[in-house]
Parts: structure tokens; sequence; C-alpha cells
């Protein structure tokens, strides 16, 4: 949510008396402020799952009706913070009106899985590059895509389960997880080794070479 944005109490219920009902209530603090408002109470400590990693978060939940964005139907605003005051407060929004704070702060850190997912399908496998624009060719790319990243990230599960096919680099030794990047590398090395290898009978003789000039063209490739 705009940290800025304009939200306000529900619609008061009808009067009966003449002339067009009120279709907001009383104006609130913006986001930033109901987070300076809430200071010191309506807050609680709650697990968040950052993408399979637990973490502590101090979040306040409350209804309100974002008027720009819905007339009529209140949103829940769910804002989190740092217990420690370190790093600055979140401001989430969402219809489900009966997730708890921990749920949606859960459901926001899991969608960037799903832009690393997007990046990697359009700069690692061209899924941008089809200049199709007619009938099914648009969704047929996109599908096909998609369907070759999740086939790559399976084939390197069941072959490598324990990782650490990368070269290790001396500016990132703390690397404990593979990249999409990785993944699709160790498929290059293998399909290219055994291309080479069957093209020519040499090529064991010159192993080192070999495999030194696979691992820097399976990841500039």
């Amino acid at each position: 949510m705009r940290r800025d944005a304009a939200l306000y109490e529900t619609a008061p219920t009808r009067t009966g008396r003449r002339g067009r009902p009120r279709t907001k209530g009383d104006r609130l603090p913006t986001p930033t402020g109901l987070a300076t408002q809430a200071s010191g109470r309506g807050w609680r400590k709650v697990t968040v799952d950052l993408r399979g990693r637990p973490v502590e978060r101090l979040v306040h939940v409350r209804d309100v009706l974002w008027y720009a964005v819905n007339k009529t139907d209140l949103v829940r605003l769910v804002i989190a913070g740092d217990p420690a005051g370190v790093e600055p407060d979140d401001f989430f929004v969402t219809t489900d009106t009966s997730a708890t704070g921990a749920q949606v702060a859960s459901r926001y850190a899991g969608r960037w899985s799903i832009e690393v997912c997007f990046r990697d399908v359009k700069q690692h496998l061209g899924g941008q590059d089809p200049q199709s624009w007619k009938r099914q060719g648009p969704e047929r790319a996109a599908a096909l895509s998609l369907w070759l990243h999740a086939l790559t990230w399976c084939w390197y599960l069941h072959t490598h389960p324990g990782g650490r096919t990368w070269i290790p680099r001396p500016w990132y030794q703390a690397k404990a997880t593979p990249s999409f990047l990785d993944a699709l590398a160790a498929l290059r090395r293998t399909l290219w080794s055994q291309r080479i290898t069957t093209m020519s009978g040499s090529a064991r003789d010159n192993h080192q070479i070999t495999e030194a000039l696979l691992d820097t063209l399976a990841y500039a490739a």
C-alpha cells in the first residue's frame, strides 16, 4: 500500500434522513501515521516465513476503507515492523480480511520467488525473444519458456541433490544454494561434454582443458 494512501473508516449506517447517505467514514491517518499511532500498543510479535527462513516481526492489523481503490469493501492493512528497528516498516494490503498478519507478510515474501522465475525465464531462456503476436503464439511461447525452466530445475535437483556444482568465487564464499543459472550451466556442461566426447576421441587426453573451457562457456552462453 502507498505510504500516503487516503484511508477511512467504514461508512456509517444510514440514519433514515433525507439526502444521499455517506459512502465513507471518518478520515484515518496515512499508513505511516497509523504505524506511529500504534506505537507501543496494538502490535503483535509473530513468526513470518521469509522464503523458507523463519523471521520474527511485529505486525499491526487493521481493516480500513481505501476509498480510491475500492469504494465499498474494506481491505486489510498489515503493517510489518522490524523488532530491532533496523529495517523500515512494510505496509501490505489484502482483500482477504480473514488472513492473519503473519500469513499476509509470508505471502508477500513468497512473491519474490515468482518474480525471480520471470526474470530467469526472460534473461536466461529468452522468454521475451519470440516475435509472436497473433492467435496462440504468445501463450505458447510463454508456456514453453516456463516449461523449460521447470524441466531444468527438475533435472538439476534429481541429478545434483546436494548442489555445489558452481565454481567457487573468492568474493562469494558464503554461497550455499544454487541459482537457476547454476542449474542451467550444469545442464549445458553435461550436454556439451557428451557431445564433445562423442565427436572427438582426443578429448580424454585434454580433459582438464576441455572441462575448464566448458565451465567458462556454460555460464557465458
